[in-house]
C-alpha cells in the first residue's frame, strides 16, 4: 500500500524510475550471461585416475584404496564415492555445504600427490577437477574428409586446430575424440619368438633401452663450442627393425628377424559417427562462468581460422548446438509476454471501452519483466532455462493481477469515487 501512496505523491519520480528500469533492463540484457543451466556451485571434486591394463579389482586394491585412505584428511569432506573399471577409476568427493572449495582442491591436490607414493611403479598422475553443472558441452566441433583417414584428421585437430580453439575465451579444450593417437607398433611373430626361445618382454626391454632420450654435452673446438646430440633415438618406424633384441653368445637377433615396426595408430577402442560416417570431433565445452551464447558465437566466428590451419580436403562444422534451448527460451518468454500484453490490453477494451486503461495494462507487463531481469542481474544471476521458466509463469499472474486491479479501479469510479480513492481502495 505504501508504494501506491508513493506513486500517487510523486509521479513525475515514478515515470523517471520506470524509464530507468527499461534502460537498466537495456544494459542487463546485453552484460548478463545467457545459459542453459544456472552455476549451481555444488560442492564436488573429481579424481580421475587412468592406468592401462589393470583390471577393476586391481584398480581398487592398488589406487583407490590408498586414495580413499588419504581422502579423509581433506577438511569438510563429507564422504567419498568410487568406481573401478578396466584400466580407469573414478573418484568423487563430497563436501559439506559452505566448504572453502579453493582449500578443498588445494588439499585434495597434496594428499593425491601423497597417495601416489604407495601406488606401483608407472602411476601417472591423476586428473583433479571441479564439478560443476554449468561446464557442460554446448556444440561439437566436426571434422571429416573424404581422403584422409580419422588417424590423420586426429592429428591434425590435435596439434593445429587444438591450440587456436584453446584461447577462445570461455571455452574449455579437451582432446579430439573419434580416432587412435599416432603411435609405434611392434608386430612379433609368435612362433619366431618360440623358435628363438624369447619373451614379449625381452622386446620391449630392447626397444625400450634403445629407443632412449640422453642428454647432449658441448665440445669445445678453439674458440667454438659445438653442441653433440646423441643419436640414440630413430628418425623413423624402419630403423627400429635392426634394433638388436639379444647379443652376446651366439647369433644376435634383431626385430626384422622376429617381427618388424610400423608407424601406425593405437588399437582401435571407440570411435564417432557423424551422419552414419567416421569422424573426429572436439567437444565445445564452456567454463561454469562463461555464457553459452557467447561461447557459442565466439566458436562459430573462430572456424574460419580453424578452416585455414588443416588441408583444404578436411571440413570443419559446428554440430549439434546446444544453445538454442536458450534462444528458443527467450523466444518464447518474448512471444508470451507480448502475447499476453495484448490479450489481456485487449480484454480491457472490449469490457470496459477505455484506451487508457489497456494502454496502461499492454505496458506494465514488459515492464514488470525487465523490473524482474534487473533485479536477477543485480543479484548476480543469469539467463537461464530455469529463471526464464520462472518469468514466464509469472506472465499467468501479471495478467491476472493486471485485469483485476483495472476492474476494480473501474468499478470503484462507476460508484463515483475520486480517482485517487479508487485506485488505493
Amino acid at each position: 500500500m505504501w508504494l501506491i501512496h508513493a506513486a500517487m505523491r510523486r509521479p513525475i519520480t515514478i515515470l523517471l524510475a520506470i524509464l530507468g528500469v527499461a534502460l537498466c533492463s537495456i544494459l542487463a540484457l546485453s552484460r548478463m550471461k545467457a545459459d542453459i543451466f544456472p552455476q549451481l556451485g555444488t560442492p564436488v571434486i573429481y579424481v580421475a585416475q587412468p592406468y592401462g591394463g589393470m583390471d577393476p579389482a586391481q584398480m581398487e586394491g592398488y589406487l583407490v584404496n590408498y586414495y580413499e585412505y588419504h581422502f579423509l584428511y581433506i577438511s569438510g569432506i563429507d564422504y567419498v564415492e568410487s568406481r573401478s573399471v578396466q584400466g580407469a577409476a573414478l573418484m568423487k568427493l563430497h563436501f559439506h555445504e559452505g566448504t572453502d572449495m579453493a582449500q578443498a582442491m588445494a588439499e585434495t591436490v597434496a594428499h593425491v600427490n601423497r597417495s601416489r607414493s604407495f601406488m606401483p611403479p608407472g602411476t601417472v598422475p591423476p586428473f583433479v577437477t571441479r564439478f560443476d553443472a554449468g561446464s557442460v558441452p554446448v556444440g561439437y566441433l566436426v571434422f571429416s574428409s573424404e581422403t584422409k583417414t580419422v588417424n590423420e584428421i586426429s592429428d591434425l585437430a590435435l596439434f593445429r586446430v587444438r591450440p587456436l580453439f584453446a584461447r577462445l575465451p570461455g571455452v574449455s579444450a579437451p582432446p579430439p575424440f573419434g580416432g587412435t593417437a599416432r603411435s609405434l607398433v611392434i608386430h612379433v611373430d609368435p612362433d619366431r619368438l618360440r623358435s628363438y626361445n624369447m619373451t614379449a618382454d625381452e622386446v620391449v626391454q630392447a626397444i625400450a633401452k634403445t629407443n632412449t632420450i640422453t642428454p647432449s654435452g658441448n665440445v669445445r673446438v678453439g674458440d667454438l663450442s659445438y653442441m653433440t646430440p646423441v643419436n640414440s633415438i630413430v628418425g623413423k618406424a624402419s630403423e627400429l627393425d635392426d634394433v638388436p633384441i639379444r647379443a652376446g653368445s651366439g647369433p644376435t637377433v634383431y626385430l626384422r628377424d622376429i617381427g618388424y615396426a610400423e608407424d601406425s595408430a593405437d588399437i582401435l577402442t571407440s570411435y564417432a559417427l557423424v551422419d552414419g560416417r567416421r569422424a573426429v570431433y572436439i567437444a565445445v565445452t564452456k567454463r561454469a562462468d562463461a555464457s553459452t551464447l557467447d561461447v557459442v558465437q565466439r566458436v562459430r566466428a573462430a572456424i574460419p581460422a580453424f578452416r585455414s590451419a588443416v588441408p583444404e580436403d578436411i571440413n570443419v562444422s559446428f554440430e549439434f548446438d546446444q544453445s538454442f534451448y536458450v534462444t528458443d527460451a527467450l523466444e518464447a518468454l518474448q512471444f508470451e509476454g507480448l502475447l499476453g500484453a495484448l490479450l489481456t490490453g485487449g480484454v480491457i477494451f472490449l469490457m470496459l471501452g477505455s484506451v487508457r486503461s489497456a494502454l496502461v495494462v499492454v505496458m506494465t507487463i514488459p515492464l514488470a519483466l525487465l523490473s524482474a531481469v534487473v533485479a536477477l542481474w543485480a543479484a548476480g544471476q543469469s539467463i537461464n532455462l530455469m529463471t526464464l521458466g520462472g518469468l514466464t509463469l509469472a506472465i499467468g499472474i501479471l495478467v491476472d493481477e493486471s485485469v483485476i486491479a483495472i476492474e476494480n479501479i473501474h468499478r470503484h469510479l462507476a460508484e463515483g469515487k475520486p480517482v485517487a480513492r479508487a485506485v488505493l481502495v
